[in-house]
This record gives structure tokens, C-alpha cells and sequence, in this order.
């Protein structure tokens, strides 16, 4: 079971002098339910080296058991900080792509050609594909064929318009992942927010926010292993 993780290089919250990146818990929850399953994980990147995190995710209130886990797991951090380059790594050597969200990956990874390039071969080889949070972003510009988007027809989740809303932060992102799903013919689907709510399509697996981290990554494996 080999498992490519792609993580944002992007660093920059908009013009609002913030920072931002990819949310650590929606790393390290995923990351040890594939370690522990015993995967062969590889980490990536567009600039590869160290992605940046988002310093809120390790605030106090927003560590978690796998955030502590990570940040006493040695040999983690040292995968996490030396990420290969994304346009180092071919689809054709894993049998699944996660995609952790955080915000950064609005700005970078929804146009980057090495992860549409990815994400159109995951598809075309029938790989696994997941995504959490606002990491379905990256299927935005992913066609599978002429006018026909990745998401288009699937049932899929995302980070939600009414949890843009509480972060406050609905003005300062390029789109709304809820409504750019919507656009794309996705059938959209949310629980509560910031509850667990996973979407499974076949092989396309999605989560709506941090506490769904898990339990897509848990249903990535799941699916690996009915193959």
C-alpha cells in the first residue's frame, strides 16, 4: 500500500499580512491511520523541502492526539520537512493521493500542473483519491475530459460556506470550495459543522473539515484494501 500525500508550499492568507498553510491536524491524523495501516507513505509539495504549517492549527485548542504524536515522532518531522517535489513523483507509484487542506491550497495547489497532472492520472490508472477539508479545492481545474470536471456527477463534501463564514475569513478566499463543488455538477453534501461528515463515491473519498480527517483517511484505506 503506497500512499502519495501532496501538502500546499503557500504560505500567504491572501493580501491580510496573515499566515496560513496546511492545517496540521488534517496532516498528522491521516498520516498516522496510514502509517499504522502499515502504508509506505511519500510526501510532497509543489516547492518540496518544508511546506509551511498554519500557525493557528498549533495553537493549544487546536492540538489533538495525532498533533502530539506528531511533534514527539522524529522520524515524521523529518519526512515532513524534506517533502519531495510534486514534479518529482509519478502517479503510477502509489495506489492512492490525500490531499490535507488548510488554506493554502486555494492559492497554490488548485492550479499547479504537476497536481492536475496527478490528480487526471490517480483517475485515469483508478486510483484512490482523497481529500479533506478545503483540499477538494484541488479538484477545480481537474478535467477529465473536455468540460467534464473530476467531481462532476460524484457525490463529494468539502469545507463548507457556513464554516467560511465562522472563520470569518468568506472575503479574503479566492472562492467558496462549497460553491465552486456546485459549479463543477458535484452533488455537494455537509453534516453539522466542524462535525465528522466523509464521502465516499467509489474511489473518490472526501471530508468536510479538520474532524473528518480521520475518518477519510481510515475510508482511503478501507477502499485500498477491498481492491
Amino acid at each position: 500500500m503506497k500512499i502519495l500525500m501532496v501538502l500546499t508550499s503557500h504560505d500567504q492568507m491572501g493580501d491580510t499580512g496573515h499566515k496560513t498553510g496546511f492545517w496540521l491536524e488534517e496532516f498528522t491524523a491521516p498520516y498516522y491511520v496510514f502509517r499504522d495501516a502499515g502504508a509506505d507513505i511519500t510526501i510532497a509539495s509543489p516547492k518540496g523541502g518544508k511546506p509551511p504549517i498554519d500557525p493557528n492549527s498549533e495553537a493549544d485548542e487546536a492540538l489533538t492526539d495525532t498533533t502530539r504524536r506528531f511533534q514527539a515522532d522524529a522520524h515524521a518531522k523529518e519526512s515532513l520537512a524534506s517533502t519531495k517535489k510534486l514534479s518529482d513523483v509519478q502517479m503510477n507509484e502509489f495506489d492512492a493521493v490525500f490531499y490535507p487542506g488548510g488554506h493554502g491550497p486555494l492559492w497554490d495547489l488548485v492550479s499547479d500542473d504537476k497536481s492536475i497532472a496527478i490528480l487526471k492520472a490517480a483517475y485515469e490508472q483508478g486510483k484512490v483519491i482523497g481529500a479533506v477539508c478545503h483540499a477538494p479545492a484541488v479538484f477545480k481545474n481537474v478535467e477529465i475530459k473536455p468540460g467534464q470536471n473530476l467531481v462532476g456527477g460524484r457525490q463529494v463534501t468539502g469545507f463548507s460556506n457556513s464554516e467560511e463564514e465562522a472563520a470569518g475569513l468568506t472575503a479574503v478566499v479566492p472562492f467558496l470550495l462549497e460553491d465552486m463543488l456546485k459549479e463543477n455538477t458535484a452533488t455537494y453534501s455537509k453534516g453539522d459543522d466542524w462535525a465528522p461528515h466523509i464521502v465516499v463515491d467509489g474511489k473518490l473519498i472526501t471530508g468536510q473539515n479538520p474532524a473528518s480527517s480521520e475518518g477519510a483517511a481510515k475510508a482511503v484505506v478501507q477502499t485500498l484494501q477491498q481492491d
